[in-house]
């Protein structure tokens, strides 16, 4: 085991997302330029695109975000600080085959863009939601511009007011959630439109840590959409670690005790979720070693260790199907049960 300067391995993958999220906090606390948000109302064409796309800027001219890979940059820019400046805008905006394909996209279409305000303190609300890998929820009235943000697990923390229609809408918002996927709907809310942005962060799983769970890890983090990236040094996995967010997994496969410095940064922090491989052993040798370092018991519960659900797993590929198991379950807060054992919702 070395521990050597932090390598790239240990950099977290880019994440617009994140970039736009710390952007709107500092906008935000600055309470100085307006800010505006420019979301998809509508499109035609492009092939396969993401939900949930946003740009947002300032009438400083500053710009965060992404919509379409930048090919509707010369439309969404200038709306972005029109609306900061306090007009809320409904726009066609389109995109020719040269400029959509040397964009990245499949092919030429078109979009309806909304361009709004948005108010300080949900700008504060959704920056931090997402520079911190939370869900949230971006919610305004179509004809008006009225703004709600919803965030936290069960987006249940309200920033912002849509009139008569907020607790309804809040609720629609709150039902995308359970499908557990980023989504762009335009909805029907008691006679009024609402435009929804549901933003799920997606997980990244750390490996810390050689073998071929490693790879069976990030095989199937691959099947779900995740990123995953394996470090083996101290100080890699302490950077990575650092810079974790709510949506994030540590799964620490070396048993060298060294590797408990990843873990008290992860339970400083709190953010994130932390497993450890090993046996009872190995586990009761590092529950030892992390009381003596200062962690109280109660903490100790955030340290998933033996990590995964008890599925009798055998080889690498079953351990890593118990592993993110335990980490689907603990995100949406369920049991990890048996279905019919169960009187609950079938899915999210």
């Amino acid at each position: 085991m070395s521990t050597s300067a932090t390598s790239s391995a240990a950099r977290p993958p880019a994440d617009p997302r994140r970039d736009l999220g710390a952007a709107l906090r500092r906008w935000a606390v600055t309470g100085g330029p307006g800010i505006g948000v420019v979301r998809v109302l509508d499109r035609h064409g492009f092939g396969s695109v993401e939900s949930g796309q946003l740009v947002a800027g300032t009438t400083d001219g500053e710009v965060g975000g992404l919509l379409y890979l930048g090919a509707l940059d010369d439309s969404a820019h200038p709306l972005a600080a029109e609306a900061a400046s306090g007009t809320a805008t409904v726009r066609e905006a389109h995109v020719g085959e040269s400029s959509a394909v040397a964009a990245g996209l499949a092919c030429a279409g078109g979009a309806t863009l909304l361009a709004h305000p948005l108010p300080a303190a949900s700008a504060a609300a959704l920056g931090e939601a997402l520079e911190t890998g939370r869900p949230a929820a971006l919610l305004s009235v179509v004809d008006t511009g009225a703004t709600l943000v919803l965030t936290g697990p069960g987006l249940e923390e309200p920033t912002g007011d849509l009139g008569g229609v907020t607790a309804a809408a809040a609720e629609q918002a709150r039902a995308l959630l359970r499908r557990g996927a980023t989504a762009t709907e335009r909805l029907d809310v008691d006679g009024t439109a609402v435009l929804v942005d549901l933003l799920v962060p997606v997980p990244s799983v750390l490996v810390v840590g050689e073998g071929a769970l490693g790879g069976a890890l990030h095989a199937q983090a691959g099947l779900l959409g995740w990123s995953a990236r394996t470090v083996t040094t101290v100080d890699d996995a302490r950077a990575a670690v650092a810079a974790f967010t709510e949506a994030d997994v540590l799964v620490l496969l070396d048993h060298d005790p060294a590797f408990d410095a990843a873990l008290l940064d992860g339970l400083a922090h709190g953010r994130g979720f932390l497993g450890a491989l090993g046996s009872r052993r190995t586990q009761a040798a590092r529950r030892e070693r992390l009381l003596a370092a200062g962690v109280t018991e109660d903490a100790l519960s955030a340290v998933h260790g033996p990590v995964g659900l008890d599925l009798g797993a055998r080889t690498p590929a079953e351990t890593a199907v118990s592993i993110v198991a335990q980490v689907v379950a603990l995100r949406a807060g369920r049991s990890a049960s048996a279905l019919a054992s169960s009187a609950g919702r079938i899915g999210g």
